[in-house]
């Protein structure tokens, strides 16, 4: 753990990108912030509040130099734990709230400090909705959603933001940006970052060849599961392009901040209803369910 001088420091660093009204170490407000909706309580040295991607590219790059670890929050609807830090708490500003959708509802580009019952409100004009559907979706954020691969009871894995995801701008631990749904971005990363890209290739590469290793990731995939990094990408694709934004999902802001989100949307039927069915036994109803 860096010592005090260090945050202090680094407290001092800041102050040349960030305004001060920005930088919180006001202990009501770090106390305050030192839960999410788990049982554990981590109380940050100071909370950074962020409103755009420079100040964001500026503070990541400052955590770099200093050596000073930093978590990053949305709205803290999270049940263990990913949402706290006993260091660095970065959260957002109401500036990340902007959104476009695009081929008449087909796609939806969302900033992360949008909540996911919004961003389905944008949709409903076209019957669309976003395929996730956490428990929480009224409160949680959409940078929440996807940096946990929160889906909650309903959408299973065919729906969720690993599945439905289309492109990402992403910040990576050493301040690059990519942009995944553009050409430039793409062909500038891997002119920057090819050293990385050919490792994430020759890592899928391995996976593939071990037929033990690549079935048991994916039969454990089948299944609903949001634990631990999405490692299914490394069967599920090639291009390490695709990897890198897959293992995004799901990752918990420890390989990177997730800028913005583009999903392909699902259909939102406009009628629904539900049921209740008395079945003989177990077996007849897992038939109906197939």
């Amino acid at each position: 753990m860096p010592s005090d001088r260090q945050y202090q420091q680094f407290r001092k660093e800041l102050k040349a990108f960030l305004p001060k009204k920005q930088i919180i170490t006001d202990p009501a407000i770090c106390h305050a912030l030192a839960t999410d909706a788990s049982f554990y309580r981590l109380t940050p040295k100071l909370v950074l509040k962020i409103a755009s991607i420079d100040q964001m590219v500026s503070t990541i790059k400052q955590c770099r130099q200093s050596g000073i670890p930093y978590t990053f929050r949305a709205a803290g609807t999270s049940l263990s734990g990913q949402a706290i830090s006993d260091s660095v708490l970065i959260t957002l500003t109401d500036e990340w709230d902007d959104y476009q959708i695009h081929n008449n509802g087909e796609k939806i580009t969302l900033q992360p400090n949008i909540i996911g019952a919004k961003a389905n409100h944008y949709l409903k004009p076209y019957g669309k909705k976003i395929g996730p559907v956490p428990a929480s979706i009224n409160s949680c954020k959409v940078g929440g959603i996807a940096a946990n691969n929160a889906s909650g009871m309903c959408c299973g894995v065919a729906q969720n933001s690993y599945q439905t995801l289309d492109s990402l701008t992403v910040i990576l631990h050493d301040g690059t940006v990519l942009n995944t749904g553009d050409h430039q971005s793409i062909a500038d990363f891997r002119q920057s970052h090819g050293n990385l890209l050919d490792e994430i290739k020759e890592l899928s590469i391995v996976v593939k060849q071990d037929k033990t290793l690549g079935d048991l990731i994916r039969r454990k995939f089948k299944l609903k599961n949001t634990t631990g990094y999405s490692l299914n990408a490394l069967t599920d694709f090639d291009d390490p392009i695709d990897i890198l934004q897959h293992l995004m999902i799901g990752s918990e802001g420890t390989l990177g901040f997730i800028a913005d989100i583009t999903y392909r949307t699902v259909d939102d039927p406009p009628f629904k209803a539900s049921g209740l069915y008395i079945f003989k036994s177990i077996d007849d109803a897992c038939h109906a369910v197939e």
